[in-house]
């Protein structure tokens, strides 16, 4: 199969203007665009085919205010870790959009998926995370192009959020995701624009 340039030209676009996002308006997402985010997820790759994401939709107002509980938790004790010269400006960054986002799901990692048959695993157990970042990257680009975004929440003190969940033993919390309508769009990243840490473009080493 061969691509354009227009086609990669889009590409390129689409991944620079996919940031993390914050502050979302209220309104739903529609089915038929979370089912875009599902295929999109399931349209990549892991290790041996495992396919190790699971991924929990998150509409219950109790379990999303449990969960702003979990970050606000953990979030003390981030704030706590950062220098005193840091903690000022570490207070007025926004973190999360888990009271507003319209669309919120828990991601976790199967560690021990029967799909696969543990093919390439072995040696790097951490390849099951990696392929369930890899599905959330894809949903990260699907979103971008529908006009959505997506903000990923990791404060959060994983076996809290595996106890509240109650999912099985084996599966791993990875991340929280929240997703719906930007308020605005920007090809900045955020906590660029807030001084916090730069984009810097770093050219590949050669050995």
């Amino acid at each position: 199969m061969n691509f354009s340039d227009s086609e990669r030209d889009s590409l390129l676009r689409l991944m620079r203007w996919r940031r993390d996002v914050r502050h979302f308006q209220t309104q739903p997402v529609a089915p038929d665009l979370q089912a875009r985010l599902y295929d999109a997820m399931e349209l990549a790759p892991s290790v041996g085919n495992a396919r190790p994401w699971r991924v929990l939709q998150v509409d219950s107002a109790s379990k999303r205010q449990a969960v702003h509980g979990i970050f606000l938790q953990a979030n003390a004790l981030a704030l706590a870790s950062q220098a005193p010269e840091r903690q000022r400006q570490y207070l007025q960054l926004k973190l999360e959009g888990i009271q507003t986002a319209p669309l919120q799901l828990a991601v976790f990692t199967d560690t021990q998926p029967t799909q696969g048959h543990g093919l390439g695993r072995h040696s790097l157990p951490q390849s099951l995370e990696h392929s369930t970042a890899m599905a959330v990257h894809n949903l990260n680009l699907m979103a971008r192009a529908c006009g959505l975004g997506v903000g990923m929440v990791t404060i959060l003190d994983p076996q809290a959020m595996q106890q509240l969940f109650e999912v099985p033993a084996q599966w791993r919390f990875c991340l929280y995701l929240c997703i719906g309508w930007p308020q605005a769009h920007d090809d900045l990243p955020l906590l660029h624009r807030q001084a916090w840490q730069e984009n810097t473009h770093r050219p590949w080493q050669r050995c």
